[in-house]
């Protein structure tokens, strides 16, 4: 299973971030997480949210009302959308394959190899 995220370096302060995940060696409308992730420099890992294969999103409270994820099937990826950034929302974004949420075992979960997002004016 490989992921690939896509999408800008930089974006304007109060402005959408799109990411895109492709992914490929598995359907995204199989029985996993389908996550979202970033790591903020000199923090932990955070969880952003997921799309389920049922199309249900759940989103960490954090990020809940300014954030959406969606999917194309036939194009076999999932978009984070996330609102009014700020700043504070510069950090590295990976998107994941999990069997848990919020839980990532290496031995048989997915990580993409991560896109850099940088808000500034």
């Amino acid at each position: 299973v490989q992921l690939q995220e896509s999408g800008p370096g930089l974006v304007l302060p109060s402005q959408t971030l799109s990411l895109i995940c492709a992914v490929s060696g598995d359907s995204i409308t199989s029985n996993y997480y389908w996550s979202w992730l970033r790591q903020v420099p000199g923090r932990g890992m955070e969880w952003v949210g997921y799309i389920h294969y049922s199309d249900s999103a759940y989103f960490a409270p954090d990020f809940k009302s300014r954030a959406a994820i969606s999917r194309d099937t036939s194009k076999n990826q999932f978009t984070l959308q996330l609102d009014s950034v700020t700043p504070e929302d510069t950090a590295k974004y990976y998107c994941a394959r999990v069997d848990s949420w919020g839980t990532f075992d290496p031995t048989r979960d997915y990580l993409g190899q991560g896109t850099q997002v940088t808000v500034s004016s």
